[in-house]
């Protein structure tokens, strides 16, 4: 039968096959630090800028929340915030929903 059908034969492995484990690993390092200097360093940076932020916080400041919320503080608490947004209108939030400090003489701008 070997007329009509030759025989197929295996190959030899190819000699030399130990780079591509040390090559495979190397991307992975490079693949981390990639990831590191564009996802994880830029977001513990906004993290921790935020957070001096919250903890700059005084009385009179005028902030933005993250609902969009324009208002002059009148109150600081440990976790809250009384936040006057009219006159003797005033509205409690989480002191951790402040987006922004606006510049002072924001709210009367906008009025």
């Amino acid at each position: 039968m070997d007329f009509i059908i030759p025989n197929a034969w295996a190959q030899a492995a190819p000699s030399g096959g130990g780079d591509a484990g040390l090559i495979n690993i190397l991307m992975l390092v490079v693949l981390f630090v990639v990831f590191y200097f564009l996802l994880i360093r830029p977001q513990t940076k906004r993290v921790k800028e935020h957070k001096q932020m919250v903890e700059s916080l005084a009385k009179g400041d005028e902030i933005v929340t993250n609902g969009g919320l324009l208002g002059r503080i009148a109150q600081i608490g440990d976790n809250f915030i009384m936040l006057e947004v009219a006159t003797n209108t005033e509205v409690k939030v989480q002191r951790q929903s402040v987006a922004a400090v606006m510049p002072k003489g924001t709210m009367k701008n906008t009025l």
